[in-house]
């Protein structure tokens, strides 16, 4: 009997800019209270990797990984051919920008690159929703001047090194806010039903009621256990034994 081929993910990767204002092993000391993450130090560089599953092979398969230099960082990570790239690359910039504020004492990243490179994956996101674009667009007007207002807030506080940290927490709340105001305008497809999910899981010490779930989003409990079974097919979930 022939071996079924193993399927290869797609790898993309992007940099940015940056300046490293501390010292690699401070940073490295950070990631070391991380779950789940493994970082290395090879010469200038400091490599932080995630490994979220693994093939057949017991090789990375859905991965992404952080490489920061002096000069800049660079971002590479797995799309595997049966997820959806726009919802990948999201995930992806959610858990960077995550890292990003943790180190922002010891690594200043080029904000203009990267803040286009946010825009990019948000209108792409923006472009794969279900609902008519032109609703869509007129609903979602007043939380892109929002925003773009809090864009310009962060550029302003980025000037003051001393109020940086609590700075970009305060950004990040701010922008979960409206991650899931634009979820909610999705109306539940199967993109954002599954983003719903993936926080909900996160907030409920990686547990989910089914039924309270439902409850709370008026949505039928078979739709629930639809999407719980396409994430853990896609390996956006495991099931723990």
């Amino acid at each position: 009997m022939a071996e079924e081929p193993i399927t290869v993910p797609k790898v993309e990767e992007i940099r940015f800019g940056g300046e490293l204002v501390g010292t690699l092993n401070a940073i490295q000391g950070k990631i070391a209270s991380m779950p789940f993450y493994t970082s290395r130090i090879d010469g200038d560089e400091l490599t932080i990797a995630r490994v979220e599953s693994r093939n057949i092979n017991k090789k990375p398969y859905l991965f992404y990984m952080i490489k920061i230099g002096k000069q800049g960082v660079k971002l590479v990570y797995s799309i595997p051919p049966d997820t959806s790239e726009r919802m990948r690359r999201a995930a992806v910039i959610k858990d960077f920008v995550a890292i990003l504020s943790l180190v922002t004492d010891s690594y200043r990243i080029d904000q203009s690159k990267f803040y286009q490179y946010i825009d990019s994956v948000m209108d792409n996101l923006l472009k794969g929703l279900s609902e008519n674009y032109s609703s869509l667009f007129n609903k979602y007007d007043a939380l892109l001047m929002e925003y773009r207002e809090l864009k310009r807030l962060n550029l302003e506080l980025s000037a003051s090194n001393r109020n940086l940290t609590v700075q970009s927490s305060e950004l990040n709340e701010r922008n979960r806010v409206l991650e899931e105001q634009v979820n909610a305008l999705q109306k539940y497809s199967d993109g954002a039903l599954m983003a719903m999910v993936g926080d909900w899981i996160e907030v409920h010490n990686n547990t989910i009621d089914i039924n309270e779930f439902s409850k709370t989003y008026g949505i039928v409990p078979s739709r629930v256990e639809q999407i719980l079974d396409k994430m853990v097919s896609q390996r956006y979930l495991e099931i723990k034994e």
